[in-house]
C-alpha cells in the first residue's frame, strides 16, 4: 500500500507543480532534494537518539549540497539525486539503526522520489528537445 500512496502523492505533487508554474522554476527541483532528505533527520529526533541524528544530518548535508551543486551547475545532478536517494531509502536501514522511520516509509519515499526523479528528467529532455527544434 505504501508504494499505491507514494505513487499518488508523487502525481498530485507533479500535477500542481506543473499547473500552478512550479514546474518552470529552476529551484524546485532542489528544493525537492533538500526536504526529502530532511525526513530522516525529523526520524531521528522522534527516535530520541543523539548519534543517529549526528549521523543522518551528515547524509542529509550531502543530498543539500547536491542540491545547491546541481541548482547552480546541472540540473541534471538533481534528477539523479533524488532518485538515488530513492534508493538509499531501500538501503538504509543496513547502515543506520534509525528508530523513528515508520515501517513503511522506504518503499513509500522509494516509489515518491522515483516518480520525482524522473519527472524532472523528462522535463530536463523537454527543455532540451525545445531547444534544439
Amino acid at each position: 500500500m505504501e508504494y499505491v500512496i507514494g505513487m499518488v502523492l508523487a502525481l498530485a505533487v507533479i500535477g500542481l507543480a506543473s499547473a500552478v508554474g512550479f514546474a518552470h522554476d529552476r529551484s524546485f527541483g532542489p528544493t525537492i532534494l533538500i526536504v526529502i532528505a530532511s525526513y530522516y533527520v525529523l526520524f531521528a529526533v522522534m527516535g530520541g537518539s543523539g548519534r543517529t541524528l549526528l549521523i543522518e544530518i551528515a547524509i542529509a548535508s550531502v543530498f543539500l549540497a547536491l542540491g545547491v551543486v546541481g541548482f547552480k551547475t546541472n540540473l541534471w545532478l538533481i534528477a539523479a539525486a533524488v532518485v538515488a536517494h530513492g534508493v538509499f531509502d531501500c538501503i538504509h536501514h543496513w547502515f543506520i539503526q534509525n528508530p523513528g522511520v515508520p515501517s513503511w516509509w522506504p518503499g513509500f519515499c522509494l516509489t515518491f522520489d522515483v516518480f520525482i526523479g524522473a519527472w524532472l528528467a523528462l522535463l530536463l529532455l523537454r527543455r532540451s528537445s525545445a531547444l534544439t527544434s
